[in-house]
Order: C-alpha cells, then sequence, then structure tokens
C-alpha cells in the first residue's frame, strides 16, 4: 500500500475518533440538561459490559438515572420480563421502554 493511503487511512481514522468523541460529549450535555430525576430507569445485569459502560458514561456526564439489577430485585426482575426485553440494558424513559443504550433515542423521548 502506498504510503500515502496509509496517511489518509490514519488521518480519517483519528478524525472518526474525534467526532464520535464529540458526538458523545455534545449528547452527554444535552442528557443531563434535559432529563430530570425519575426520567431514566436502568433495569441492568451484574455481568451485563453494556450496563457497565451505559452506567459510566451516564455517571460521568452528569445524567440522572436510577438502576435496579434483574438478579437482586425481585420487581425489577418483574418490570424486565413484563416490558418483554429481550436484553440487558434495558432503559425506562419516560415510561417507553428502549432496550439498549441508546443516546439518540433518549434525546428523542426527551425532547
Amino acid at each position: 500500500m502506498p504510503r500515502s493511503l496509509l496517511i489518509l487511512v490514519a488521518v480519517v481514522a483519528l478524525a472518526s475518533w474525534a467526532w464520535r468523541g464529540h458526538v458523545r460529549a455534545e449528547d452527554g450535555a444535552w442528557l443531563a440538561q434535559h432529563a430530570r430525576p425519575g426520567d431514566i430507569r436502568m433495569l441492568s445485569s451484574e455481568t451485563c459490559p453494556y450496563c457497565l459502560a451505559a452506567r459510566r458514561w451516564m455517571t460521568e456526564q452528569g445524567v440522572p438515572f436510577s438502576e435496579c439489577f434483574v438478579e437482586r430485585d425481585a420487581q425489577c426482575l418483574a418490570d424486565y420480563q413484563a416490558l418483554g426485553a429481550a436484553g440487558t440494558p434495558t432503559l425506562l424513559v419516560r415510561g417507553q421502554r428502549v432496550i439498549g443504550f441508546d443516546r439518540a433515542r433518549l434525546r428523542e423521548i426527551l425532547k
């Protein structure tokens, strides 16, 4: 592969990485400003890496949310089953079910 092509690929990859970081931060600021306590409830599993990532991101961004674990909390498990959830995290955002952590969907619901 020519050296100039390798440089181009590296520049594009770096720009893409930077853009994703910018969008994540912008989403975080928006959600932190518009979400109120009680708006977001995350039904999690103790072994779910996606739950861990969502929890860390929302905490770092200052997005208010509550969380329960299906393995430890009978009501959480009952809610999870009643929602027909297919995986964790499952979020309840102002009463609407969101399977997986989808920042764009959270923004859409909170508008």
